[in-house]
C-alpha cells in the first residue's frame, strides 16, 4: 500500500513557522540553532527527526560546533511536527 503524502508543521516559541512536505517520512520533531557570530551576525541549523529523544541529541554537537566555530552564543530550540492540510 502506497504511504500517503502529509504535509507537517512546527511553530517555534517566537513565532516561526516552519513547513515540511509533502513527505511520507515519519518526522515528529523540528530542532533548530540560532547561532550568534562574533561579527554580531546569525546563522540558523535546523532539521527534523522521527523522536524527541533524537532532536535532543542534537545538542551535544551543537554545544561543540559553537567552541568550535567560535560563536558568541547559541539558541537550540525542539517543536513538535503536527500534521496540517497542503
Amino acid at each position: 500500500m502506497k504511504k500517503r503524502r502529509r504535509y507537517l508543521t512546527a511553530t517555534m516559541p517566537d513565532g516561526y513557522v516552519k513547513t515540511i512536505g509533502p513527505t511520507t517520512d515519519s518526522f515528529t520533531h523540528y530542532w533548530r540553532i540560532v547561532a550568534e557570530l562574533e561579527n554580531g551576525k546569525t546563522e540558523v541549523f535546523w532539521g527534523h527527526s522521527r523522536s524527541l529523544a533524537e532532536a535532543r541529541r542534537k545538542r551535544v554537537p551543537a554545544e561543540e560546533a559553537s567552541r568550535t566555530r567560535g560563536w558568541k552564543g547559541f539558541t537550540f530550540e525542539i517543536a513538535e511536527l503536527v500534521e496540517t492540510l497542503a
